[in-house]
């Protein structure tokens, strides 16, 4: 069966085609990773039940979708062994063609923002973005720092924030205008990068929705560190009791942080006004991704050692559904795109 299922893969890889396709993608569709599968699952969110499979190349870990919800990109990582970015296109449902980001090895964290991919590079300590529409690299910036590993970037490309596990420290990276004219003839923009310490392993981290905070969780620590944006500086230390911690995400109202831990068997729930855990959920023996649900009505994360995506009820604080996405789960998605016009006239309620 093993064998099987690797000759499927390695076809499907050659001739960029899905592993099962059912259906056509949603308009809204999740987007899950399966690591030890090398697939990247389209799953409708109305039924829970996963439309196709496509091959994402080697260790997939994480997954962002363009603006438009057309395409899929999906970081090869490897701890620095592979140096590339695997491409899906949604409506088709199949493989492109890789981008291959040369010596920036090690690609993890995914962003998009202004039109443009934005990656971390651990290996390299880098971070990038690359241009869809010249089909280049076209910006690269040294952090400085060990494991560069999940990055945030702002709608207006103005303000970066890149978790830095060995480090122990977040970047703040603000883009700034250069006082003297380049090449061109035009003010060229430069940028002010500050080094925050935090706690031990800080990863998984994410901007308040109002911009005014980044909550950072430390894995070696179990804590969680607040910073305020504004000043760059730790306010508040948090002893979460979240030790190996994986991602951190806030809902949508900014009013709730949900905490995951790889080798802990619940999502913890921080209420963010009062900063107290006030419940923890049971979703089996150790969790990593974490999104949101648009509507806020529902989390979605990825059961990494059970094999399955555990979703969860935010009014109700239960999990309510269990997506089998495949082998080890990990970085989560949600895409969203409008109907093309020729064939609805209106935008679907929810999409962008």
């Amino acid at each position: 069966m093993k064998f099987v299922l690797t000759s499927l893969l390695l076809l499907a890889g050659i001739f960029g085609v899905a592993l099962v396709r059912a259906e056509d993608t949603p308009a809204n569709a999740l987007l899950v990773l399966a690591k030890h599968d090398n697939t990247l699952a389209i799953v409708d969110p109305s039924s829970l039940k996963v439309l196709s499979r496509i091959p994402v190349g080697n260790d997939p870990h994480e997954v962002i979708g363009s603006a438009d919800g057309k395409t899929a990109y999906v970081s090869n990582y490897g701890f620095g062994a592979y140096h590339t970015l695997a491409v899906v296109d949604l409506i088709a449902q199949r493989a492109l063609p890789s981008i291959d980001l040369g010596a920036l090895r090690g690609p993890h964290g995914l962003a998009f923002a202004g039109g443009k991919v934005w990656f971390t590079a651990e290996a390299a300590k880098v971070i990038g973005s690359y241009a869809p529409a010249t089909g280049s690299v076209d910006w690269i910036l040294g952090t400085g720092q060990n494991r560069t590993h999940m990055i945030y970037v702002s709608p207006d490309t103005k303000l970066i924030v890149t978790s830095n596990v060995n480090s122990g420290t977040v970047s703040i990276i603000e883009k700034a205008i250069a006082s003297q004219a380049g090449e061109t003839g035009h003010p060229e923009a430069d940028w002010n990068e500050t080094v925050v310490p935090v706690g031990k392993g800080a990863e998984g981290f994410d901007v308040s929705p109002d911009g005014k905070e980044i909550w950072a969780a430390n894995a070696g620590d179990g804590t969680v560190s607040v910073i305020d944006v504004r000043s760059k500086h730790v306010t508040q230390t948090l002893a979460a009791d979240v030790s190996g911690s994986n991602r951190l995400k806030f809902t949508l109202d900014g009013k709730l942080a949900l905490i995951s831990m790889l080798r802990g068997a619940y999502v913890t729930v921080i209420d963010v006004g009062t900063k107290k855990t006030i419940k923890q959920i049971a979703v089996g023996h150790g969790a990593a991704g974490i999104v949101m649900q648009p509507d806020g009505e529902r989390a979605y994360v990825a059961c990494t050692p059970d094999n399955y995506v555990a979703v969860i009820d935010l009014h109700s604080m239960e999990v309510v559904g269990r997506i089998q996405a495949g082998q080890s789960p990990d970085g989560l998605a949600w895409v969203m795109r409008r109907r093309e016009q020729s064939r609805i006239a209106t935008t679907m309620p929810g999409s962008q």
